[in-house]
């Protein structure tokens, strides 16, 4: 038996399914109130909107709203989950969420977000126990200068792994935290179509560096075929030059901006025939 309230808040999340372009399945597990409530404040600002409920009723609310495909959000449900609205777009929401996180160490029980890599190297550590420490959670050592180094670059988790007490603890002796803290966004939905997390994860650098790649690839081709437009003309223009220039000169065909030239590559190759002669 479902409650009045119950009721009226699967009208509430429903009326927003249909209202917004964007919706989202978020798991706010391991989110400390304070930093919850931060976020809550942030998005607001940002015109996104978190409605936090059971499972059952997200469930309920995703059926009802007969959104087209948008079911297929329900398979993607995990941990504490909430529901974003947004009329942005879902690159900007990710992206947001996450700038918001920030480090913590990894606790015994966590899954790990993410393929965790312990670099070699040197570490502050002196030989001893901690050698079989390090071992029992795969990672080679040796002694230099007195320390121990790892020797190769060992991953300890790989994405989905439970950490466990011994690898979360040896973690934070190597000063190590994979764990991020923050609003886990987990799928979006947009006009159909249902993006897990992972799509919608940009390099926002290297983006901008495939954007100066093709610009100056695009300019380069144009210069090449000799395509006219705002930008290529001045170089065009220039290009012609030059090319009419070593074909005045290569033709010996003078003229008052190549007699120079001609001349000066004229009296170089008779002193090279002269060379060669012995004259």
């Amino acid at each position: 038996m479902v409650s009045d309230t119950k009721k009226k808040l699967v009208q509430e999340l429903v009326r927003a399914i249909k209202e917004y372009p964007i919706v989202a399945i978020v798991n706010f597990e391991n989110l400390p109130a304070q930093q919850l409530q931060k976020m809550r404040a942030m998005l607001r600002e940002k015109g996104v909107i978190i409605s936090m409920a059971r499972k059952r009723l997200i469930t309920l609310a995703l059926k009802e709203s007969k959104n087209s495909d948008i079911e297929k959000l329900i398979e993607k449900i995990k941990g504490m989950p909430a529901l974003l609205f947004s009329k942005d777009n879902p690159f900007s929401l990710y992206a947001t969420l996450q700038r918001n996180k920030s480090e913590a160490p990894a606790k015994a029980g966590q899954t790990s977000p993410k393929e965790i890599v312990v670099k070699a190297g040197a570490t502050n550590f002196a030989p001893g126990p901690i050698i079989s420490e390090l071992a029992t959670v795969g990672i080679k050592t040796k002694v230099e200068n007195g320390k121990l180094a790892i020797i190769d670059d060992t991953t300890v988790a790989k994405e989905g792994d439970v950490i466990s007490q011994t690898l979360a603890d040896m973690l934070k002796r190597l000063d190590i935290a994979p764990m991020e803290v923050g609003l886990d966004l987990v799928a979006v939905w947009e006009n159909g179509l249902v993006f897990d997390a992972k799509q919608l994860h940009v390099d926002e650098k290297e983006f901008a560096q495939n954007i100066m790649d093709a610009a100056r690839s695009a300019m380069n081709l144009a210069i090449e075929i000799a395509y006219p437009t705002r930008e290529t003309m001045e170089l065009l223009v220039q290009k012609a030059g030059r090319d009419a220039r070593t074909i005045s000169v290569e033709s010996a065909f003078m003229t008052e901006d190549t007699k120079g030239d001609i001349l000066a590559r004229s009296e170089q190759q008779a002193l090279s025939v002269k060379k060669d002669a012995n004259l």
